[in-house]
């Protein structure tokens, strides 16, 4: 071959090269990267900048206003924008064609989003001229989450991954409706993403449903709906199901490796932890998966290594997830809470803002936010710290000696303050999607229990710090002996222990409340979590019912001070839950009675009525409703419990 013809070639190469990196490598935002800001205007002169999508999920559409893949592309997608116009997913289309050419494109299609016009340096930004329409989502924070480029399938492509992202997210929803439009044109992924998002909705037998008919779309579908089948099976507890399913589906598909992730999660549950961490690396060596099915294996097998208080490495595994998807909520919530399980409370709540940048409104990390700026406020407050520092040395004496942290007075009818305090919720079963849920429980109930004003739970810091200076873990306050020592300590009237377990498809709460007191079982709860974007709905329940029951089990009782005509003055006040509005009765104890040799000691007897009208800190004053007979100083008084307050 001429020596001259051979450079020819060459120089050709070196330029298809150069001219091909500057389209995918030079200046092309990756994935995890800011999007290039940029300021352009439509076709009506309306100005508008990147900044003005920023709080949701965006799609950037760069088109050529002759293609026809553009022209189909931009039809989907404005489908898709008219579906969710309440619920906000906002796209917008830039082309460089000449304005006459996007006048008539706008004209034809009419989309509901605005379409921009660029002399060409906004598509060079974004690498979006040579290959076109050029396809880029933005998460909330305009970071970039994929870039599809090219025609054909580029459209479908884009609606998987939109679908994915929103599954990660939990907004199943938004993700259904994808899954509708995105069966037009892919029915096996349209009914893969429809039938997990039925799953995680708790609907299994819709799911099952869906799987059973993706089984029998040609192609892909086979393997779509006996994965998802298998997660189904998984999610009833059908186990054995499962694992049989499980095996004849890694046959078939020996590269994909989302049944090894639902074999791992059986296997933990089973309390087979080596047979589980096998499978979890199974699944990670297989790299034939759905992207959102690569992004959850991560996530777990974190989860593992979380467990088990190898908290690098589990961040590591995290880090492999969020690179899928930056708004993976799992895995960037997961994450922030290794930091703060090893007292890094200024990496966990960085971890934790970043959440909520991707999934603003979360209930979870919401929660666990507050905790971590709770515990960095008294890092860096001197006074408080110092403070913290003596009460619990002081606590931990007492512990060690035994002594009960008395009031000092000997009156047996007057309620003290009702102080409770969490100890030892403990978390067994499976290996939940998200770290942290105990913490979560806790910290939101007593914010919850403390705004009653009836309730006061000592703060989760002191019990923190209290329980390090002792030395004391899950198994030593797993002895009721223990926990009561450590109410007393703390003056708390009751205790909340008990565990939570992770099944398949729920959670279920058993809480326990130990009067310190008496030592019995004050009040047993049990109760179930569903679905996470339930949660604050679910709190709420069982805060109505855990003050409902300490309302009925401790009424408020206390003593008149003194009566001015219709005025009464009483012992107790807000420290004691006391509201305005609140009821109490008058009564009068009535004498024994002796039966064969025996003393009877009869019922109180009501003698007056009275409503609280003016409430300070340990006193409030009432007006007389009812009395059958003149009310006295050192009469005894009781809350009326109202049919409302249970």
């Amino acid at each position: 071959m001429p020596k001259l013809r051979i450079k020819t070639i060459v120089a050709t190469l070196f330029l298809v090269i150069a001219a091909t990196s500057q389209v995918y490598c030079f200046g092309q935002p990756g994935i995890g990267s800011d999007a290039p800001s940029f300021a352009l205007v439509d076709l009506a002169g309306k100005k508008h900048q990147l900044a003005d999508y920023k709080g949701k999920t965006t799609i950037i559409y760069f088109f050529d206003a002759e293609s026809k893949s553009s022209r189909e592309g931009l039809k989907s997608i404005d489908q898709l924008v008219r579906k969710f116009a309440e619920a906000g997913l906002p796209a917008v289309a830039i082309s460089s064609s000449s304005e006459v050419k996007i006048r008539k494109f706008h004209a034809q299609l009419k989309p509901s989003f605005p379409v921009l016009v660029d002399p060409g340096k906004v598509s060079d930004l974004y690498a979006a001229r040579m290959i076109l329409p050029t396809i880029y989502i933005l998460d909330s924070t305009l970071k970039v989450l994929d870039v599809i480029q090219g025609g054909g399938k580029s459209t479908e492509v884009m609606l998987t991954r939109l679908a994915e992202r929103e599954l990660l997210r939990k907004q199943n929803k938004v993700a259904k409706a994808i899954g509708d439009q995105l069966i037009k044109k892919e029915p096996a992924k349209g009914m893969m993403i429809q039938a997990y998002a039925a799953l995680q909705e708790g609907d299994s037998q819709k799911a099952e449903e869906l799987f059973s008919d993706l089984k029998r779309e040609p192609g892909q579908g086979e393997i779509l709906g006996e994965e998802g089948l298998v997660a189904v099976y998984a999610k009833k507890g059908q186990t054995a199901k499962a694992l049989q399913l499980a095996e004849e589906v890694e046959k078939k598909a020996p590269d994909r490796g989302f049944v090894n992730t639902v074999k791992g999660n059986i296997y933990f549950s089973k309390n087979m932890p080596e047979k589980a961490e096998a499978e979890y690396r199974k699944s990670m060596a297989k790299k034939d998966s759905e992207m959102f099915q690569r992004a959850n294996g991560y996530n777990q097998l974190g989860r593992f290594y979380a467990e088990k208080g190898e908290y690098k490495k589990s961040r590591e595994l995290y880090d492999r997830s969020i690179e899928l998807d930056p708004g993976y909520i799992d895995a960037t919530s997961n994450k922030g809470y290794t930091y703060e399980k090893e007292g890094r409370w200024d990496l966990a709540l960085d971890q934790y803002r970043k959440t909520l940048q991707s999934n603003p409104g979360d209930v979870f990390t919401s929660a666990l936010t507050q905790n971590a700026q709770t515990m960095l406020a008294m890092q860096k407050d001197a006074g408080e710290r110092q403070r913290i520092d003596q009460l619990v040395k002081d606590l931990s004496e007492r512990f060690k000696s035994q002594e009960k942290n008395r009031q000092g007075d000997e009156d047996s009818w007057t309620s003290r303050p009702m102080i409770l305090t969490f100890l030892n919720i403990d978390e067994k079963g499976g290996l939940s999607e998200r770290d942290g849920f105990s913490t979560v429980l806790t910290s939101q109930l007593a914010s919850m229990l403390n705004g009653s004003g009836r309730v006061q739970v000592v703060d989760r810091v002191l019990v923190q710090r209290l329980l390090e200076e002792l030395n004391l873990g899950t198994s030593a306050l797993a002895d009721p002996e223990t926990a009561l020592q450590l109410g007393r300590v703390l003056a708390a009237k009751l205790i909340g222990t008990g565990s939570l377990y992770f099944m398949p498809d729920t959670t279920l709460l058993n809480l326990r409340l130990l009067d310190t007191e008496t030592t019995v079982i004050a009040k047993v709860i049990t109760t179930q979590f569903g679905r996470e974007v339930s949660l604050e709905k679910e709190l709420n329940t069982l805060n109505r019912d855990l003050l409902s029951s300490i309302i009925e089990k401790y009424p408020l009782q206390g003593y008149i001070v003194q009566v001015d005509d219709q005025e009464v003055l009483i012992n107790l006040g807000q420290k004691q839950g006391f509201t305005l509005g609140s009821k109490v009765e008058v009564i009068e104890e009535q004498k024994p009675v002796e039966y064969r040799g025996k003393i009877l000691r009869g019922t109180a007897k009501p003698v007056g009525e009275i409503e609280i009208t003016r409430v300070e800190a340990d006193l409030s004053y009432g007006r007389i409703i009812r009395q059958d007979r003149p009310l006295h100083r050192d009469d005894k008084i009781k809350e009326k419990i109202l049919a409302k307050a249970l």
